[in-house]
């Protein structure tokens, strides 16, 4: 359902009270208007310091006094809806808050609607039962089109087809007056907007994700090629490249809705979620679980939706989720007010109800702490276990490494010998002993040698020595069957095989 007919149906219903959260204001009270006339509604606008400005013959009523405005609420005729600006600022005040009670008991049964638009959710406690709360979504991409052809006419040029969408589809995400801003930057540097004004969009697109503070645009150059073993979860990548195509969705299927990548620190995993961005060509948010939860009651939820809507109006896109075991682990409410587990409930239903072309990829070192909710099939497409890699792919991975510090140099290293030198060893360990031995070699002015790494090798004390016991449980529980091998090898440590 779309915003319109949801606020329709809303204000139709009698719901008293409603609660928008919005950053687009101007956006939010046109779509608020169109819908409210659409019903024969009048629509009154109110601010702290002009009060109502919509009437002529009402003008700053309640400027300065939001008891006052309420108040004018009473005043006015059956049929009409009351739009208040950051009126969340005055909830706490108990005659703001004892009015509102009063007001929802007797618009119950008038058709008038209160309409609090605020840039987030800040409702006290005492109040979250007397509000319908209604997301505003991001411009859609018509809504984009449109205004991009709006802003191009002023300068009399006209885009040809293939780069009006390529600039609708880079400020999907962002809002209408961001858009306007960085064209109409575009236009005083150009005189015109132009295709290559994709690059300014994509900028302030990076800016708006950054001012949330809680996704990160991640760029990446990483290749599936820079990864060394995991082939078995190489092929089920490859094999979904092309899931987010128009032939994909001619075909009948759905997008693919994303993984999660269990096992030991430094196998791989968050280089895999950069992979996965780099080889489909999609952009990679990076989502910090630990961002969503705030001191306020009710921040927290606000900002898990905030997420969702800005990862859905980004999508295509890659979902990186690093380490979801620590932001989710021992979910029981206390000490927080419930407010973990209302944040994970609203999380887990979008991953099973979401149609947006949104790919998570979530990664956790210790599956045992994770709710089993969160591993039931549907949730996401496949779990994979990453475990510590075999002789023959560490051989990949020296070969990787070396190929990347010392590319007009590899045949100089016996790759085999480190491979078949380093049990136990993860990728991680694995690049930390190469860039120890160039240490080595720096530090005498010399070239590092397949000795130094060995030598360094023989300086590290691996996690699998370490952290046996922990290993052991997360080697017994793939082994169970409840997850898929990443590597074609189920390796337990050891010098493994190179065949």
């Amino acid at each position: 359902m779309s915003f319109e007919a949801e606020l329709s149906l809303t204000l139709r219903a009698r719901y008293p009270l409603i609660y928008i959260p919005s950053h687009e204001e101007e956006r939010a009270e046109a779509v608020i208007t169109d819908v409210a006339k659409s019903l024969g509604r009048s629509v009154f606008i109110w601010d702290f310091v002009d009060g109502y400005q919509s009437n002529p013959t009402d003008a700053g009523m309640g400027k300065r006094n939001p008891l006052q405005a309420l108040e004018f609420v009473e005043k006015i005729p059956k049929g009409a809806v009351f739009v208040l600006r950051d009126f969340d600022r005055f909830l706490d005040d108990i005659a703001i808050a004892r009015k509102l009670r009063n007001l929802a008991r007797k618009l119950n049964r008038e058709p008038q609607n209160l309409i609090l638009l605020a840039s987030q959710i800040n409702i006290p406690d005492h109040l979250s039962e007397l509000f319908a709360i209604l997301e505003f979504p991001l411009p859609q991409p018509s809504e984009i089109k449109r205004e991009i052809e709006q802003l191009a006419a002023t300068t009399g040029d006209k885009l040809d087809a293939q780069a009006l969408d390529e600039l609708v589809r880079s400020g999907q995400g962002l809002s209408l007056e961001r858009i306007r801003r960085v064209l109409a930057k575009a236009i005083a540097a150009n005189g015109q907007i132009q295709a290559e004004d994709v690059e300014r969009i994509l900028e302030e697109k990076r800016q708006s994700i950054r001012q949330t503070q809680i996704l990160e645009f991640y760029p990446s150059t990483i290749e599936i090629t820079d990864i060394g073993g995991l082939d078995n979860l190489k092929e089920w990548l490859l094999r979904r490249g092309g899931g987010f195509s128009e032939r994909a969705r001619k075909y009948g299927l759905p997008h693919p809705r994303g993984l999660l990548l269990a096992g030991i620190q430094g196998t791989g995993k968050s280089l895999t979620a950069k992979a996965i961005s780099h080889h489909w060509h999609l952009p990679l948010l990076r989502l910090d679980v630990g961002r969503l939860f705030a001191g306020l009651v009710g921040e927290s939820e606000s900002r898990t939706r905030q997420m969702i809507q800005l990862a859905e109006a980004l999508a295509p896109c890659v979902l990186w989720i690093d380490e979801i075991d620590k932001a989710f682990a021992g979910l029981d409410g206390r000490g927080d007010s419930g407010t973990t587990n209302r944040v994970f409930g609203t999380f887990l239903t979008w991953m099973a109800e979401k149609t947006s072309p949104v790919f998570i990829v979530a990664t956790a070192n210790n599956i045992r702490t994770l709710p089993p909710e969160l591993l039931r099939k549907g949730r996401f497409d496949e779990v994979f276990f990453v475990g510590l890699p075999s002789q023959a792919e560490r051989l990949q991975i020296f070969t990787v490494h070396l190929s990347k510090y010392r590319p007009h140099n590899l045949r100089a290293y016996d790759c085999d010998r480190l491979a078949y030198e380093t049990p136990d060893f993860s990728g991680a360990e694995i690049e930390q002993s190469i860039i120890e031995a160039m240490h080595l070699g720096f530090s005498q002015n010399r070239d590092f040698t397949t000795e130094d790494i060995l030598e360094a090798a023989s300086q590290i004390v691996p996690l699998a020595q370490t952290a046996q016991s922990e290993i052991q449980l997360l080697q017994e529980w793939a082994a169970s069957g409840k997850a898929r091998l990443a590597s074609r090898q189920n390796v337990l440590g050891g010098r493994g095989n190179p065949n």
